[in-house]
C-alpha cells in the first residue's frame, strides 16, 4: 500500500510528530533536549517556519508550526534529523538511525483547532503520567504560552493573540484552557489526523485543503477514544 503523502501549505499551521525508530528513546540526558531545541531554533529560522507549541517526550516530539513556504517544514525536519542524529551517535558512540524514516504531519484548521492542538501537545506529559500538570514538565512550550516565560523558539499565532488585549490576559485565557475537561473525541480526532496525515478540522476545512492542493486528502473522523497515554 503506498504511503500517504504529507501535506504542507504556506501560512497553514501543521502538527508534526517525529518518533524514535521502533519507538525507542531519542533523548538520554538533559543536554540532549537542549541540543534538539538548538537544532530546532536554527532550522526554523533558516527555513522561515514559526513554532507555536512543542513538547519533547522521551521517544518522540510534537511540534505545531506554520511555514512560509510549502517545502519549509520538510527542510526543517531533514535538517534536525541529520544534525541531531550525528550529535547522538558521536556522543554515545552508536551507529545507525535514530528516528522513524518519516515524520507525521497534519494541517490544522487554525480557526477551530489550533488552540486544541496546542493543548493536546502540551498535555502529552500529563497523559503519559509523567507529571500531574503541564507546568511541571520542562521540555514544553506551556510555561511560555500560559505564563509568559521567555522562549526564543516561539511565535504567537493570530489565534493566540486574539485571546485578549494584553499579554497577561492572553496568558490567563490560555492557561484556563487546561482547567477544563478535554473531550476524548477531540483528542482522538487530533491523534488520528496526525497518524494518517489527514487534516485536523471539519469537512469545510478538508474541502479548503483539497481545493488548495487540487487533490483528495481524506478526513480524520472522530473515532473511539483510546486509553490515555502520551502520544
Amino acid at each position: 500500500m503506498p504511503r500517504r503523502p504529507r501535506m504542507y501549505l504556506p501560512g497553514v499551521p501543521c502538527h508534526v510528530i517525529q518518533r524514535g525508530n521502533n519507538r525507542e528513546a531519542t533523548f538520554f540526558a538533559e543536554q540532549d533536549y537542549q541540543f534538539y531545541l538548538e537544532c530546532l531554533n536554527d532550522a526554523t529560522r533558516k527555513y522561515h517556519v514559526n513554532i507555536h507549541a512543542y513538547v519533547l517526550m522521551t521517544n518522540h516530539v510534537h511540534l505545531l508550526m506554520t511555514p512560509d513556504a510549502k517545502e519549509s517544514i520538510s527542510l526543517v525536519m531533514q535538517s534536525i534529523g541529520r544534525r541531531y542524529v550525528q550529535y547522538i551517535n558521536k556522543l554515545y558512540r552508536r551507529t545507525g538511525t535514530l528516528w522513524e524514516s518519516r515524520h507525521k504531519a497534519s494541517l490544522v484548521d487554525s480557526e477551530c483547532y489550533l488552540l486544541a492542538c496546542s493543548r493536546y501537545i502540551e498535555m502529552n506529559p500529563v497523559r503519559a503520567g509523567m507529571v500531574k500538570h503541564p507546568s511541571e514538565y520542562q521540555w514544553t512550550s506551556y510555561m511560555s504560552n500560559a505564563h509568559g516565560d521567555v522562549n526564543k523558539l516561539l511565535t504567537r499565532h493570530d489565534v493566540y493573540t486574539g485571546l485578549g488585549l494584553t499579554e497577561g490576559s492572553r496568558q490567563r485565557a490560555y492557561a484556563a484552557l487546561f482547567e477544563t475537561v478535554v473531550d476524548k473525541n477531540e483528542i482522538q480526532l487530533i491523534r488520528n489526523a496526525a497518524r494518517f496525515s489527514m487534516p485536523t478540522g471539519d469537512s469545510r476545512f478538508q474541502q479548503q485543503i483539497e481545493r488548495a492542493l487540487k487533490r483528495k486528502v481524506g478526513y480524520a473522523h472522530r473515532g473511539r477514544p483510546r486509553e490515555a497515554g502520551g502520544e
